[in-house]
């Protein structure tokens, strides 16, 4: 299977998956005004992907901003990886923000902010976590914090 690399636009995210590490990588802004012209491309090699995935799949969404068609098509792509079959198996789903937003986040705020990515996993058989990281102007991570479901 051969990586997957979209150079980012002003409108689109770079997309940077790779199938021997298991990163899957969105990094820039998601306001595409096709959303279904990326994103398919996206969603397929992800399914393509759960048939034969490393057993730590990391899905980082490194998104400055995006869409609500965005996050349709990113939930999608959760929901397939979330199909996985090998029991060992384990995605990670790391959310990136800026540290302002991240310290004002109370459990409420994190519930509300995994929801859309959760809302779609039915009855896993593998291990899901969520990883939700504080960042400063430069990217660098100042805080997290991990939910399991």
């Amino acid at each position: 299977m051969e990586n997957l690399i979209i150079n980012a636009t002003a409108k689109t995210p770079q997309i940077d998956f790779n199938h021997l590490t298991g990163e899957l990588v969105f990094t820039g802004i998601s306001i595409p005004e096709n959303p279904a012209k990326l994103y398919e491309v996206a969603l397929k090699w992800v399914k393509d992907y759960v048939e034969q995935p490393n057993q730590l799949t990391n899905f980082r969404l490194n998104l400055e901003y995006f869409n609500t068609s965005s996050v349709m098509w990113i939930a999608k792509m959760v929901k397939a990886l979330s199909s996985m079959k090998q029991k060992e198996a384990t995605l990670m789903i790391h959310l990136y923000y800026d540290i302002l937003e991240f310290e004002s986040m109370d459990s409420e705020d994190i519930a509300d902010t995994i929801s859309p990515f959760i809302g779609v996993v039915e009855s896993p058989v593998i291990s899901i976590g969520i990883k939700i990281y504080g960042t400063d102007s430069n990217g660098q991570v100042l805080k997290e914090t991990i939910v399991f479901i």
